[in-house]
């Protein structure tokens, strides 16, 4: 799929509807399923929270395609790439990220997790030839420095030891990397000639299949908490969190480059940062402030790119 806007024939920028959108709209739904996350985690192993997910957000998008009349149909060997993307975005991420919510916080996971455009662009640029913009550079630096604020930030908050704290960011690390390697897997050309949606419902089923695998193995038979919030956060998580947001994500990486979707990543720490102050009234540090203000200026450096990252 070209990123070429067919109207213009240029590439689409930043600020016009079809990237800004999408971009705001996945930061913002994102940013509150860090919240969300935590609940889903005590009485149900981690393993059996994403399985529920995934396996509710492969019924919802099956239900978008037929809807917005997308092919289901795949061939043969596009089964075997639905399978890779599903185990890596939807089976060895979800898990990593989960688990390491056990031992450090959300809001540290979140944070970490912003260095997803580090890995997206390089890969990108090695992988897919596309070249790294010195904008995009520098506006990257300077959201690393940010998130090296907030991280530490977190880290000083975090009330877990050091070695638990360790083996947190080890586990979000991972998760980093296998949502990186989905991210350019998926706008490669063998996977990006079918619709974003299609490839979508293939992969959450196959992310399912495996999840729920996964879970009997590790944890036994499955285990369900009917608190009204568990059930209500599997929903938003599984509909809104997935369903909603992965198509408007593939789309951006599809018209601006895995780079730069990815700074929705850097974005989303600060805007969990804004409703932890709404509803679980969070104090905003010094380096969190420092932090979260040189994240928001290296988003707009970085985007002044006169062509995006491809």
């Amino acid at each position: 799929m070209s990123m070429i806007d067919a109207k213009t024939g240029e590439e689409p920028g930043f600020l016009t509807p079809r990237v800004w959108i999408p971009f705001m709209v996945t930061s913002l739904i994102w940013g509150s399923t860090w919240l969300v996350i935590r609940d889903q985690l005590g009485t149900v192993p981690a393993t059996w929270s994403v399985a529920y997910r995934l396996t509710v957000a492969a019924v919802g998008m099956v239900i978008l395609a037929i809807v917005m009349r997308q092919p289901l149909k795949i061939d043969r060997p596009m089964v075997g790439w639905t399978i890779l993307l599903g185990m890596l975005q939807f089976g060895m991420n979800y898990n990593f990220v989960y688990t390491a919510e056990h031992y450090i916080t959300s809001g540290l996971v979140a944070v970490v997790f912003a260095l997803l455009i580090v890995p997206n662009a390089v890969l990108a640029k090695y992988w897919l030839r596309r070249p790294i913009g010195g904008a995009f550079i520098l506006g990257s630096a300077i959201a690393c420095v940010g998130v090296g604020l907030l991280m530490l930030q977190e880290y000083r908050a975090a009330p877990m030891s050091g070695s638990e704290i360790l083996l947190g960011l080890l586990l979000v690390m991972c998760a980093v990397a296998t949502a990186s390697v989905a991210n350019v897997l998926q706008v490669t050309p063998k996977i990006a000639r079918y619709p974003t949606i299609t490839i979508l419902a293939w992969s959450m089923f196959w992310g399912s299949v495996a999840n729920a695998t996964f879970a009997f193995v590790m944890d036994g038979p499955p285990v369900i908490d009917m608190r009204p919030s568990y059930i209500g956060g599997l929903l938003y998580l599984s509909i809104i969190g997935s369903v909603v947001t992965f198509p408007l994500y593939f789309r951006l990486i599809h018209d601006i480059g895995p780079g730069k979707a990815a700074y929705t990543g850097v974005i989303i720490p600060v805007l969990a940062m804004l409703l932890s102050t709404i509803f679980e009234g969070y104090v905003w540090s010094t380096l969190a402030l420092a932090g979260g203000a040189l994240a928001m200026l290296g988003l707009v450096v970085a985007m002044q790119a006169p062509k995006p990252d491809r």
